[in-house]
């Protein structure tokens, strides 16, 4: 009887503790996991059971070669062996306490001759490049060039004027329309000095680009929020005998029965005792219930 020798290397044999094979299979299972590292753990499951380089690359569409590395580099490190090495490159040069400079001097100074840092007056600052400065301020969310603006109410009885609005935005009486209120006083009426070409075919539409003025008008408007209905009238003055006639529009519009809680702000047009107009609900037909909560636009803001 003849002894068959083996040829090649010999293998040494791959075999996992029970933390090892639970980790394995724990990646192999993930789905945020890293393709390439599903791959290789599940090269070194098959490698485990038993089955030669070969079968394992050809049961998982790999190279022979490529599950060789895996179980070499598997069987030197473990599992760390299959993570990937750190790329090779230009080391870095800009230390954490640098970075943590430039922001720390980005968020608490300003230049001499400006508002605010630009990209490149932090660059001639600090003798860095624009290009680093950029990504400095990206990575941390910096934006020097932009700000916005806030107002926070003197009024102490705010919150409860606010709770009451949005209360009656959000669950009015029974039988009854909610109206927000508000007027828009010296809007320009322009018009073209000629009539407007139309649009033909390979012409667009045509206007010339003077105008002529005609004065002023003032829009009152009433938005229902439930429906997002609004009822609206232009008079060319802004006085409250204006106000009464759009409240009388409003009145005119609105289906019988119904009581109207309005929600407006305490300007003069509105709030007025002049002329016997105080109470305006005096001409109208349907119960109207004056809400004078929000006092000024920013209030109005913060209620929407």
């Amino acid at each position: 009887m003849v002894n068959v020798v083996a040829r090649g290397r010999p293998i040494a044999p791959l075999v996992l503790s029970a933390q090892e094979r639970t980790y394995l299979e724990r990646q192999v299972r993930r789905h945020r996991v890293a393709r390439s590292l599903s791959e290789r753990c599940r090269a070194i499951l098959r490698c485990a059971d038993g089955l030669p380089s070969k079968s394992v690359a050809a049961e998982l569409g790999l190279h022979e070669h490529t599950v060789g590395k895996w179980r070499r580099r598997f069987l030197k490190d473990r599992c760390d062996g299959l993570l990937d090495e750190a790329r090779p490159g230009r080391p870095r040069t800009i230390n954490d306490d640098q970075v943590a400079a430039v922001i720390e001097q980005t968020l608490r100074t300003t230049p001499a001759d400006a508002t605010h840092w630009s990209i490149r007056s932090m660059a001639a600052e600090t003798g860095f490049s624009h290009t680093t400065i950029r990504r400095m301020w990206m990575a941390f969310g910096l934006q020097p060039h932009r700000s916005q603006t806030f107002k926070l109410s003197s009024d102490p009885l705010f919150v409860d004027k606010v709770r009451d609005i949005v209360g009656l935005y959000m669950s009015p009486p029974n039988r009854a329309l909610v109206l927000s209120i508000d007027e828009k006083s010296q809007i320009q009426a322009l018009d073209r000095e000629q009539p407007v070409l139309p649009m033909m075919p390979g012409v667009p539409e045509r206007r010339t680009h003077s105008y002529v003025r005609h004065g002023t008008t003032t829009l009152f408007a009433a938005l229902d929020v439930a429906s997002g209905f609004v009822i609206g009238k232009c008079y060319k003055r802004h006085r409250a005998v204006e106000f009464l006639k759009f409240l009388k529009e409003i009145d005119a519009q609105v289906p019988d029965g119904l009581d109207v809680h309005i929600v407006m702000d305490n300007y003069a047009t509105q709030d007025t005792q002049d002329q016997g107009v105080a109470r305006p609900t005096a001409a109208l037909s349907c119960p109207l219930h004056a809400d004078f909560r929000v006092m000024d636009q920013s209030g109005r803001t913060l209620v929407r």
